[in-house]
């Protein structure tokens, strides 16, 4: 059996620390953890378009948890969240979800604003005021065809066929 020097010892353990170091890395950036705490709360959006599972939850740009599972809703066609919150946040009743977008190009993750109440929502709750997320092509498109009229999306105070101004008769 060939017999190995210390230098390939200790270069095969350097390699299994840096290996190891990257999937820490890896875990604590991902939103993933090996332990999940808090408690879960549900939230439903019209869209949901680049939010997934183990994604942040956020407040005021501070992770304050992670979203757990999202479903399609066969009754009313809304995407159904579920989230945990860690256990030292309060959220009141009228708090409120939204989908946002982590920069121009970013991620997305799930923006939550507290209300006014006294009352705070019990583990297993609905936040019901709720935003989903803006498509951003749709919105492109609007601005560089002019915006959405009712002739098929020509501008305002022109027509699809002619092209022509409209004017007031006199």
């Amino acid at each position: 059996m060939p017999r190995h020097s210390a230098a390939e010892i200790a270069t095969g353990a350097v390699v299994l620390l840096v290996a190891g170091g990257f999937l820490v890395y890896a875990l604590a950036n991902t939103g993933q953890s090996l332990t999940h705490g808090g408690y879960e709360l549900h939230a439903s959006f019209d869209h949901v378009d680049g939010l997934a599972p183990g994604g942040d939850v956020r407040i005021a740009g501070v992770k304050i948890g992670s979203i757990m599972s999202i479903r399609l809703n066969p009754k009313t066609y809304q995407a159904e969240v579920a989230f945990s919150v860690q256990p030292d946040v309060s959220l009141t009743i009228d708090s409120s979800a939204t989908v946002a977008s982590d920069g121009l190009l970013g991620g997305k993750y799930l923006s939550l604003a507290t209300g006014g109440e006294d009352a705070t929502l019990k583990p297993g709750g609905t936040i019901t005021i709720t935003q989903g997320s803006l498509n951003l092509e749709a919105l492109i498109g609007k601005y560089i065809f002019g915006g959405t009229g009712k002739d098929g999306g020509a501008p305002a105070g022109k027509t699809a066929a002619a092209g022509q101004a409209q004017t007031a008769p006199k």
